[in-house]
């Protein structure tokens, strides 16, 4: 599908959800620049993108410092014509209660899951409007409804997502740019493997991946690429009515009680 032709998209996060967005979002026809931290991340997205002979320029970016994210608009609107996407899917997801979180490990939180959206609409908005509109999606989490024990900074910074979503949706409606967010549940990242082994109490790493799915109706962990299949969808014309909505893509998690 070529849905995507003539359209430019920045997204953040080039491992996992993020990694599948970009690549979605090239092989649909669009210019994508792809950012993050990781300079392995980077190197390995760039290299599958040139595999396949995708428009899709790789940045180092950390998301949680101002000047970061307006470089990395800048170049993105220079090397790219414009800007018409964003898929705010870079995160990190520390463990811990309040009392077991350090206050700069609460902050970076903060700064990377939440600031940084704030930040991309600040310097990507002034160009969206220059387009007449856009879209921009906000990767938030199942966590941001309901919770693990133990993941106090994250849950609150997913929560955060929800309403800010809806801030900036009711605020930009007149530029014709709609915002939305996606919350997953269990997909299979290297972020949830990380939480696998967090959560795991030294059991084998796909014993416990079993033991998420199982949680969910489905029976299964999700796949990033079914994630970014919603994100095409929410940037896409054919959702030209959706604004200030988070869309579940859980497996049915949320759709029942734990009590049996």
């Amino acid at each position: 599908m070529r849905d995507f032709s003539g359209k430019v998209a920045l997204v953040t996060g080039t491992t996992g959800i993020g990694r599948a967005v970009a690549k979605r979002f090239a092989e649909g026809g669009a210019s994508v620049m792809a950012c993050g931290i990781e300079t392995a991340g980077n190197e390995e997205l760039a290299k599958e993108a040139a595999a396949l002979g995708l428009t899709l320029q790789l940045e180092k970016c950390d998301v949680s410092k101002l000047d970061d994210v307006r470089s990395v608009v800048q170049k993105a609107v220079s090397a790219l014509g414009g800007l018409d996407i964003i898929v705010n899917a870079a995160g990190i997801h520390p463990f811990g209660t309040v009392l077991e979180t350090d206050f700069d490990t609460w902050n970076q939180c903060m700064l990377v899951n939440v600031a940084s959206i704030y930040l991309l609409a600040k310097w990507g908005i002034p160009e969206m409007r220059k387009r007449g509109g856009g879209s921009i999606i906000n990767i938030a989490s199942v966590q941001g409804y309901a919770c693990q024990r133990g993941v106090a900074a994250y849950a609150t910074s997913k929560g955060a997502v929800h309403s800010l979503t809806r801030a900036l949706a009711l605020d930009h409606a007149s530029d014709k740019i709609r915002v939305n967010s996606i919350s997953p549940g269990s997909i299979r990242t290297p972020m949830l493997e990380r939480s696998a082994a967090h959560f795991g109490q030294g059991l084998p790493l796909g014993q416990v991946l079993e033991r998420f799915a199982a949680a969910h109706p489905l029976r299964r962990n999700g796949a990033p690429e079914e994630v970014a299949e919603l994100a095409a969808f929410l940037a896409s014309d054919r959702a030209g009515f959706c604004t200030g909505g988070d869309y579940l893509i859980d497996g049915g998690l949320l759709a029942g009680i734990g009590v049996q």
